[in-house]
């Protein structure tokens, strides 16, 4: 069964940064393929990872919704078929675009052959990559599989590491079964997270799992159109991150005895 990971985070945190860093790092340590999601309505894990959005789930469910299916062939075939060709492959990870949410009617159907198909996917890869948005409601679609880890993004503000104490809560809430909660303060001038964000997340009952620096190659890639996925790995904010990966996935593979890389 994949080990599933999803990221969330308030907008401008660099939570898909963070989570282009991850399945960089998975595929460094031999876990390839890894399965990429992005549930985010304003998809751009595929600028991240340098890939061009071809398809999307949620553009198969609407043509399935308004009958865009060839005669003779039936609802079932046709959103197989136009599901498989949603997913963007390249090399040592995939990626499947969840797309925008769900306009006025019944969607029922659709999304239950959407939840299947990412249950029949999930089958595939040992890992999965999910990038959110700070609702989450995407993640709900998931609902055979256990989200193992969740990994929220924040920057050191009071106001972003509330919402993260908030998204969590949401988290919880939704009936996905979370594991475990890691916080990532991101864009840290001083390579050390603030005492008062450490009291914030303890008393949240939340854990840290680490801080990564502020660094102006991070931001010379966004501006330039650059996969930050090509970041050189001696660049500080990509030896952080591997660090605070190696640290969380040690420590839920060590718990379930799966994948201990």
């Amino acid at each position: 069964m994949a080990f599933s990971i999803a990221l969330a985070g308030k907008g401008g945190t660099g939570k898909t940064t963070v989570a282009g860093l991850l399945i960089k790092y998975l595929i460094k340590k031999g876990q390839s393929p890894v399965l990429a999601v992005d549930a985010d309505s304003n998809a751009n894990l595929n600028e991240v990872l340098g890939l061009e959005i071809t398809d999307t789930l949620g553009q198969a469910r609407e043509d399935m919704k308004k009958g865009n299916v060839p005669n003779g062939m039936t609802k079932d075939v046709f959103m197989s078929m136009r599901l498989e060709e949603s997913v963007i492959e390249s090399g040592d990870y995939d990626l499947v675009v969840m797309g925008q949410p769900e306009g006025a009617g019944c969607y029922c159907a659709a999304n239950t052959l959407l939840t299947n198909f990412l249950d029949r996917l999930q089958e595939n890869y040992p890992y999965i990559v999910m990038d959110n948005e700070a609702g989450m409601e995407h993640v709900s679609r998931m609902t055979t599989h256990n989200v193992d880890a969740l990994l929220i993004v924040t920057d050191a503000s009071r106001r972003g590491l509330q919402a993260a104490v908030r998204i969590d809560g949401l988290a919880k809430n939704l009936n996905v079964g979370v594991g475990r909660s890691y916080v990532i303060i991101n864009q840290v001038r001083a390579g050390k997270a603030p005492e008062a964000a450490v009291e914030i997340l303890k008393d949240a009952g939340i854990e840290l799992g680490g801080v990564l620096p502020e660094d102006d190659a991070v931001y010379d890639y966004d501006l330039k159109g650059r996969p930050t996925v090509e970041l050189p790995e001696d660049n500080p904010v990509v030896k952080a991150a591997y660090e605070i990966f190696g640290r969380i996935l040690e420590t839920e593979t060590a718990e379930t005895g799966e994948k201990a890389k």
